[in-house]
């Protein structure tokens, strides 16, 4: 493996969130504000995308120091991660949101001139980046979408990110009811699409609706 697939984001990690953290040994997060963490020049994006663009960084900086994949990498899969779930876009395809907007993100990174290995890590990120599992392996730009969109969207590992980093990132970026938002566009696509990937998640919506984490911020 080359040092610029190591750059994108190719290196394989354990899929297990569980076998990571046991591995890793995280230590107890100390509190980051938004001006504690670099960010890319780029268009101002959905507050959601922020969110998990800054928790992931915070998890990099703290705990997974040997992830390390490139901050450019790591943003663009966070700007692009939902595009699948617009209005357009998940009514566009019998697709999973997820899968279509992979597809949709490698096209777009092609005809912007994103490096060969970048965009194809952005697009099986966005791809993976709701396959949780317990086995095989995964991308650590994939695990660390994986960690950083369920900590935003169902409170998941809670004690991987100081309750300070939480607060100045919602200052920055608010939820503004995402989480109902979120659960009505995960209902939206399993009406439409009962085959979705979508629903490997059980109890998604619920989970989402019911994110004690968060909801003092929503």
């Amino acid at each position: 493996m080359s040092d610029s697939h190591d750059k994108y984001g190719w290196t394989a990690v354990p899929r297990s969130q569980s076998v990571l953290l046991k591995d890793a040994q995280p230590k107890d997060p100390e509190p980051l504000k938004v001006s504690d963490i670099d960010l890319p020049s780029s268009p101002e994006t959905y507050n959601h995308s922020m969110r998990v663009f800054y928790y992931g960084q915070a998890l990099v900086k703290q705990h997974f120091k040997q992830f390390a994949p490139s901050t450019e990498t790591y943003f663009l899969t966070c700007l692009l991660h939902d595009i699948g779930t617009t209005p357009t876009n998940l009514k566009a395809t019998d697709m999973s949101f997820e899968f279509y907007g992979g597809f949709l993100s490698l096209n777009l990174l092609n005809e912007c001139g994103a490096p060969k290995p970048q965009a194809e890590s952005v697009c099986e990120a966005i791809i993976r980046h709701q396959d949780l599992g317990e086995t095989g392996m995964i991308s650590t730009v994939g695990q660390l979408i994986q960690l950083a969109t369920v900590f935003d969207n169902i409170g998941q590992n809670p004690q991987l990110v100081h309750k300070e980093t939480i607060e100045d990132v919602v200052k920055a970026y608010p939820r503004k009811g995402w989480s109902g938002c979120f659960a009505k566009t995960i209902r939206e696509e399993v009406k439409i699409k009962p085959w979705c990937h979508t629903t490997v998640i059980e109890g998604f919506a619920e989970g989402v609706e019911g994110n004690k984490l968060m909801e003092p911020y929503d």
